[in-house]
């Protein structure tokens, strides 16, 4: 009597293999950017020319700012102010972001920890010396504090996270299960699928958790033109990278964005290069923009909302040129073949698995 027969999978082809190592690249390089991206970003942090402030009019307050700034090798920027209300003033237009005021008996420190928590610790630990040599103990007076309810202030680094993945997440959907969907229409589902995050995000910094008590409209706004600029720009790109858009936005919007938005360190903290992304990529203008409304009676606010502004206009140029290119692909009849269910499906798992 025969043994039943039993089924057995079938062998893995030399393709199938093949089919595995090329989709195991994206992880791959996913660990390589994100690696290099926040280790090099954040591993190390050293003041580059951070500024701070001597308050004094004396000779004293020269002498100690000249040597400092001898001393410092260029990782301080010092000057000295003539009295303490010109201090705080700097301080909230974040001119500088420390200002030691002279005192033999009495030795204070005036930071704005709202505008970074990490660099007005780092203020703290250059004039605490200075104030032991004099025998003396540091005062530190806050005049510009984060919220009860996000007392280091990284809160809307956070809420800047939140909106990035909804936004990029969402580009898998709109580019790979509405690709069948004319250009215009994913557009608009872009812009209506960022009023969704926004308000989430809005949601959740607010009413949820408080780390915004105040200019919720505004941080609405900013929310909305961000999440915007981020959906319009993969939309537009996923026409032509279609399943690497979840590792191109992931470069763009987390790798170079949440490292140069000044939301863990500014760039005064930084090497060059992310300093220098700090000048202009969009993550920065919503966390300084939002910094500004919130904590500094909006002054500073203005070029961070251009920034945003140019983004979504980078994002709808890109939608409309990939609009363009899949119009001309249809006329000549030689249109890319669209991912298949299988695809669509990877790609999802990707997107929403970041």
């Amino acid at each position: 009597m025969t043994s039943p027969s039993h089924h057995s999978r079938p062998a893995a082809s030399t393709g199938d293999l093949r089919h595995v190592v090329v989709h195991l690249l994206t992880p791959l390089l996913m660990c390589i950017g994100m690696g290099l991206a926040y280790l090099g970003a954040f591993a190390d942090p050293a003041p580059h020319h951070l500024p701070v402030a001597v308050v004094g009019a004396g000779p004293s307050a020269q002498v100690l700012a000249q040597t400092l700034n001898d001393t410092s090798d260029g990782k301080l920027a010092v000057r000295t102010v003539a009295d303490r209300a010109t201090a705080e003033h700097q301080l909230a237009s974040r001119d500088i972001y420390g200002a030691y005021v002279m005192d033999a008996k009495a030795p204070a420190l005036l930071v704005a920890s709202a505008g970074s928590d990490t660099t007005a610790t780092v203020v703290q630990k250059v004039f605490t010396p200075i104030a032991a040599r004099q025998g003396a103990p540091l005062a530190v007076t806050d005049i510009v504090p984060s919220t009860s309810h996000d007392p280091t202030g990284q809160g809307i680094f956070f809420l800047l996270v939140a909106l990035s993945i909804g936004s990029y997440a969402s580009v898998a959907v709109i580019g790979g299960v509405g690709g069948v969907l004319p250009m215009r229409v994913r557009a608009l589902l872009a812009v209506a699928t960022s009023a969704v995050v926004s308000v989430i995000g809005v949601a959740l910094a607010g009413p949820l958790f408080h780390l915004v008590d105040h200019g919720l409209w505004g941080v609405w706004g900013m929310a909305w033109v961000y999440s915007a600029g981020i959906l319009l720009a993969g939309t537009g790109l996923h026409s032509f990278l279609k399943r690497w858009t979840t590792l191109s936005l992931m470069v763009l919007f987390v790798m170079l964005n949440f490292t140069s938005s000044g939301g863990i360190f500014r760039p005064e903290m930084q090497n060059g290069f992310f300093a220098a992304l700090h000048a202009f990529w969009n993550g920065s203008g919503f966390v300084e923009g939002t910094r500004s409304l919130v904590y500094f009676g909006s002054d500073g606010l203005a070029p961070q909302v251009v920034k945003l502004v140019l983004w979504l206009i980078g994002g709808l140029a890109l939608a409309g040129v990939a609009g363009l290119a899949e119009a001309r692909a249809a006329r000549r009849g030689a249109s890319a073949a669209p991912e298949t269910s299988a695809e669509v499906e990877e790609e999802l798992e990707e997107a929403v698995a970041v």
